[in-house]
């Protein structure tokens, strides 16, 4: 098992220290789902939602969320995230909505914890904005699918 690096010797939480990292081009992807029916997904798609544009709201709520990463999760670095991008994706099985988050820093630490922020952030956006036509909506499988890094030039 590796060391778990959020706790001291002591075994008391700490936030990890990034000082001496370098600074690196730093890239996650993260992904989920959201599942409902899919008279829901027709009212989603034809823009039939009462409370309005659901996957653009779910879409800006993501973006502010990966923004605030540091803010919420209480040992996560703050960070000033270069890009995230949210992107949706309706399968022919037609009963649920894809998400996948990637985000982007030049920075000492990794921004996984941004990318699934904005996925989990995006589907309960969604859960929201559809709970009064859909009680069977289940968010599931909220995974980080890539992470890298790269020499910063």
């Amino acid at each position: 098992m590796s060391e778990l690096t959020h706790l001291n010797e002591k075994g008391e939480a700490r936030m990890v220290d990034v000082t001496g990292k370098e600074i690196q081009i730093r890239v996650a992807v993260a992904c989920g789902e959201i599942r409902m029916q899919a008279d829901t997904i027709a009212k989603i798609q034809s823009d039939q939602v009462a409370k309005g544009n659901v996957l653009a709201t779910a879409r800006i709520a993501a973006i502010c969320a990966a923004k605030k990463t540091g803010h919420l999760i209480p040992l996560c670095h703050p960070l000033p995230i270069s890009h995230c991008e949210v992107l949706f994706d309706f399968p022919n099985s037609r009963d649920r909505i894809l998400i996948q988050a990637s985000t982007k820093i030049a920075a000492q630490t990794g921004v996984e914890m941004e990318a699934l922020m904005a996925v989990s952030i995006a589907a309960l956006t969604i859960y929201d904005m559809c709970k009064a036509v859909d009680k069977s909506m289940v968010v599931s499988e909220v995974r980080l699918i890539k992470k890298t890094k790269s020499a910063y030039a």
